[in-house]
């Protein structure tokens, strides 16, 4: 294709993504907006985009909506002028990955098969088709979404009132949202589920076998978490962060995916790491001692190992499905004296499950 031809079928992409040309300047934009120039150079860097001079015409209608949805939100009090570029980089972070993902998953299949590629109008129609039919799928799956975490968010709240009703309750941790913040504090338990030997795995495998391993890795966590009510927060490689509720719903998590990975012949060895704890959830992320504290026991479990930390070990204590052994200490980046725990299903039930 020459470098004309690729530059018009860019812009035809383009006009049918972006809902037509990049018509205005950043100062354009700032007099439709009310915006000024340096906030919206810091909400277009936080997106995760490169800035382009002030006269250049690099900015859509639908960059001029969205700028005003935004003071709308700030106008209503749910963000502030300070959480917004917080919010803009969650929001550029989690949808660049999937934009990518979507991309090239498209491309190949506009062209698997073809002697010659596809005209810029068979292009333009089959991607404001396929647009379409993605942005309703994205949609409902957000809306399920947001309809399951809201469901959870009035449940803790209609807990906390009842505690807060019964003599003698002991208060829970605080859980307040700091108005424009997407912040909040609560008692989790958090894993790191690891494959043990994965970049010694790596050398012996082509791209192809690597991304099946990487893919069958990702489902099978996925699947386990779910099934367990837990959440997955985010994969990194041959890395997975996951949260739940309570102590006994994060063991079960890690002891399922222990076993299933031991049955999988496509997979190396797993390990996890477990601690319970304050966590702070802000924008989709999750930060505190409880997240180090679990990638640190991780990193020194052996193969198809759990190991927790005394606060998640004393949430089990007392229950019949779990064996819990204390191990000696360990010194750690950040934590000198890390005393884990072994964590094993009951002998009952490795009985059982054999």
């Amino acid at each position: 294709m020459s470098p004309d031809g690729a530059e018009a079928l860019r812009r035809t992409i383009e006009d049918v993504l972006l809902g037509g040309g990049r018509h205005w300047t950043r100062h354009d934009i700032g007099e439709r907006t009310g915006v000024g120039p340096e906030r919206t150079a810091q909400i277009w860097r936080a997106l995760g985009f490169p800035l382009v001079e002030d006269d250049v015409r690099a900015f859509t209608d639908g960059d001029v909506d969205a700028l005003r949805a935004g003071e709308r939100l700030i106008a209503a009090g749910i963000i502030t002028e300070e959480s917004e570029a917080l919010m803009a980089r969650a929001l550029g972070h989690h949808l660049s990955r999937l934009a990518e993902w979507q991309v090239h998953t498209l491309w190949a299949w506009l062209n698997r098969g073809r002697e010659t590629p596809l005209t810029q109008t068979e292009l333009a129609s089959k991607a404001a088709v396929l647009l379409a039919e993605m942005e309703l799928l994205q949609q409902h799956v957000w809306r399920r979404h947001f309809a399951a975490y809201t469901g959870q968010v009035i449940a803790t709240a209609q807990a906390d009132a009842a505690r807060k009703e019964t003599p003698g309750a002991v208060p829970p941790p605080d859980g307040t949202v700091p108005p424009g913040e997407g912040l909040h504090v609560q008692d989790l338990a958090v894993g790191f589920t690891d494959m043990v030997g994965y970049t010694r795995m790596t050398r012996g495998l082509d791209s192809t076998e690597l991304v099946k391993v990487l893919d069958r890795f990702e489902s099978l966590t996925g699947d386990v978490v779910a099934e367990g009510r837990g959440r997955v927060v985010k994969t990194i490689g041959d890395e997975v962060l996951f949260v739940c509720e309570s102590a006994s719903t994060a063991a079960d998590i890690a002891l399922e995916l222990t076993a299933r990975a031991e049955g999988e012949k496509r997979l190396p060895h797993v390990r996890t790491g477990l601690a319970h704890g304050p966590v702070i959830g802000r924008f989709g992320d999750v930060y505190g001692a409880a997240v180090n504290i679990a990638a640190r026991l991780t990193a020194v479990a052996r193969p198809d190992t759990v190991l927790v930390n005394t606060a998640l070990a004393g949430e089990l204590s007392g229950q019949d499905a779990y064996e819990l052994k204390v191990l000696r200490p360990v010194s750690v980046r950040g934590y000198h004296r890390l005393r884990p725990v072994l964590l094993r299903p009951a002998a009952a039930s490795r009985g059982r499950s054999r």
